[in-house]
C-alpha cells in the first residue's frame, strides 16, 4: 500500500526573499578570531581575514586572558593554515565574549583545533568540554579526535540575546582545554525552516518549531561533484564530494551543468546553497527504452542517541524539457516523496533549485540512509532519478547538549566554587530567569495550554495531490 505524502509549499517573506536572490549576502555578526595570535590580521588559506586574540583589537573578545597560555607552534608543518600555527590553551573555564547584533538569528558557531608543536603544553593532557549560552556543544574533547589533522566543529545556535558567550573547560583540573580559532557568523533568515517533514516506518508527517532547535553539522556533501570550499560558498562553509559515501555506483551517472541556476524568490537561495552544489548531481536515467528498476543509496554513520535534519537538495539541470523527471525519495529506507515532480514544484523552470528536510528519530542501527529512485511515472528517455546535495545536521537533545546525556551543571560540577569569574555569571542568569518565569507565571490568569513552539509566519500554500505526501521547500 503506498505512503500518503501531503505536498506543501513554503513561501517565506517573498520580498525580503527577493533582495537575497539578487543581492549577496552580508553577515549582521561576522567575527572570526586567530587565538593566541599577536597579529592584527591572519589571513587564512581561504583569503579570509581573522583578528588575533592578544592584538588590541581582539583582545576585547577575550575577558580571562589572564588564565590563560598563548602557544605557538614551534615546528609548524609545511604549507599549513597560518591559523594552526597558533592556539591558546586554558587551565581554567574561561571564555570568549561576542556582542550580537541580529538577535533571535541562528549562528554560526565554528571551532578549529589542530596540533600545536609546543613545550608549553602536552597535548596528551588536552581533554575539555565547549559551551554556547548554555548549550553544551563539546564534552570530553581531547587530542584523539584530530590525530589526523586540522577539525573544525560546526554548530548552528540561536542566539536571542545581546551577547554569545563561549566557554572552554578543561574536563579535569590535571587537563587543559585549547583552541586554534573561532568564527561566529550569523546566518540568513531563509537558512533555517521552521517546518519539517517527520519520517520513520510508521509515521510521516509534517512538524514545526526547528526554529528552536540546535544544530551540529555532521555531514555536508556535494553530490556528484568536487569538494567545494569556503572560498567558493557564500557562508564559507565546506561540501565534500559523495564518493565515500555512496553504497554503490552502479547504475548512476554524475553530470554537471555549465548554465545558469536560476534562483527563485521564495525558494532555495545562494547561500542555503552555492552554485558549485546546484550545478552537479548524480542522476539515473532510462536505458533500452526501459525504466531502470534500482536505486542510488548513501550511508551515513551517526551517533544512536540523537535525532537528526536531513537536507536533501534538488535541481533538474538533465531533463531537456519539463515535466519529464518523476521520482522517488527514501530516507530511511522509509518512503518521504512518492512521484516527486521538480517541474511543477518550481512553476516549471528548469535548473531551479529546492530543498526538503527530513527528521528523523534515534537510530538503532548508528546508520542513516538516504536514496533516489524511478517511480510508477517514470518515463523511458528520460532522467528518472537526482540528487544535487545532502547535508545532515544532528538536533540539541533535551539536555541542550550535542555531545552525551549530561547538561551543562554536570559536566561543570568539578569545577564548582573554583572558578567565580565564570560561574557567578552563569548563576545569576539562571537566578534572573527563575525569577522572570515567576513573573510570567503569575501573568498567565490560568492560561497553561500554550504551543509548544512559536511558528515563523508564514505564506503556506497547502496542495492534497491524492498520492503524493512529503514536506518540502521551493
Amino acid at each position: 500500500m503506498k505512503n500518503f505524502i501531503f505536498l506543501f509549499f513554503s513561501f517565506l517573506s517573498l520580498i525580503s526573499f527577493t533582495a537575497i536572490v539578487s543581492s549577496s549576502f552580508t553577515p549582521v555578526d561576522y567575527y572570526l578570531i586567530s587565538c593566541g595570535s599577536h597579529e592584527p590580521v591572519v589571513v587564512d588559506i581561504d583569503h579570509r581575514r581573522f583578528t588575533g586574540d592578544s592584538s588590541e583589537s581582539g583582545s576585547r573578545f577575550l575577558p580571562s586572558s589572564a588564565r590563560s597560555i598563548q602557544l605557538v607552534d614551534e615546528n609548524p608543518a609545511p604549507y599549513s593554515s597560518p591559523l594552526y600555527q597558533t592556539a591558546r590553551a586554558f587551565k581554567r573555564p574561561s571564555r570568549y565574549v561576542f556582542e550580537i547584533m541580529d538577535k533571535g538569528t541562528h549562528h554560526f558557531v565554528r571551532l578549529h583545533f589542530s596540533y600545536v608543536n609546543s613545550s608549553y603544553l602536552n597535548f596528551s593532557a588536552v581533554k575539555f568540554h565547549v559551551i554556547a549560552n548554555g548549550l553544551l556543544l563539546l564534552r570530553d574533547f581531547s587530542a584523539e579526535n584530530f590525530q589526523k589533522g586540522s577539525i573544525i566543529k560546526e554548530f548552528i545556535v540561536n542566539v536571542g540575546v545581546e551577547k554569545l558567550e563561549i566557554i572552554f573547560a578543561p574536563s579535569e583540573r590535571s587537563k587543559f582545554a585549547f583552541v586554534n580559532a573561532i568564527e561566529v557568523i550569523s546566518t540568513p533568515k531563509d537558512l533555517i525552516a521552521d517546518l519539517a517533514q517527520y519520517i520513520d516506518s510508521g509515521r510521516n508527517e509534517r512538524i514545526d518549531g526547528m526554529l528552536k532547535k540546535g544544530f551540529e553539522t555532521v555531514f555536508r556533501v556535494n553530490v556528484g561533484g568536487p569538494k567545494v570550499t569556503p572560498f567558493n560558498d557564500s557562508l564559507w562553509r565546506t561540501w565534500v564530494s559523495d564518493d565515500e559515501y555512496l553504497k554503490s555506483s552502479d547504475g548512476s551517472t554524475k553530470i554537471h551543468f555549465g548554465g545558469r541556476i536560476n534562483y527563485q524568490p521564495g525558494g532555495a537561495s545562494r547561500e542555503v546553497g552555492p552554485d558549485n552544489v546546484y550545478s552537479s548531481a548524480r542522476v539515473i536515467k532510462s536505458l533500452n527504452n526501459s525504466v531502470p528498476q534500482l536505486n542510488i543509496t548513501w550511508t551515513f554513520p551517526v551517533i544512536e542517541q540523537y535525532n537528526y535534519l536531513i537536507r536533501m537538495h534538488f535541481c533538474d539541470i538533465a531533463s531537456v524539457s519539463l515535466s519529464l523527471l518523476y521520482f522517488n525519495v527514501y530516507v530511511n529506507g522509509n518512503l518521504a516523496y512518492e512521484n516527486l515532480d521538480l517541474s511543477m514544484i518550481t512553476n516549471a523552470l528548469l535548473a531551479s533549485p529546492f530543498y526538503a528536510d527530513f527528521v528523523v528519530g534515534k537510530s538503532k542501527s548508528g546508520i542513516l540512509t538516504v536514496s533516489i529512485g524511478p517511480s510508477d511515472a517514470s518515463l523511458p528517455h528520460a532522467v528518472d532519478a537526482i540528487l544535487n546535495g545532502v547535508e545532515i545536521f544532528k538536533i540539541s537533545n533535551g539536555l541542550g547538549s550535542f555531545d552525551g546525556e549530561e547538561c551543562v551543571e554536570s559536566v561543570m560540577k568539578s569545577w564548582k566554587g573554583g572558578n567565580v569569574g565564570v560561574l557567578l555569571p552563569l548563576l545569576a542568569a539562571v537566578f534572573l530567569l527563575l525569577t522572570a518565569s515567576v513573573v510570567v507565571q503569575k501573568k498567565r490568569s490560568g492560561i497553561r495550554d500554550a504551543a509548544g513552539f512559536s511558528r515563523l509566519p508564514l505564506d503556506v500554500s497547502e496542495v492534497n495531490f491524492g498520492s503524493q505526501l512529503s514536506s518540502s521547500k521551493l
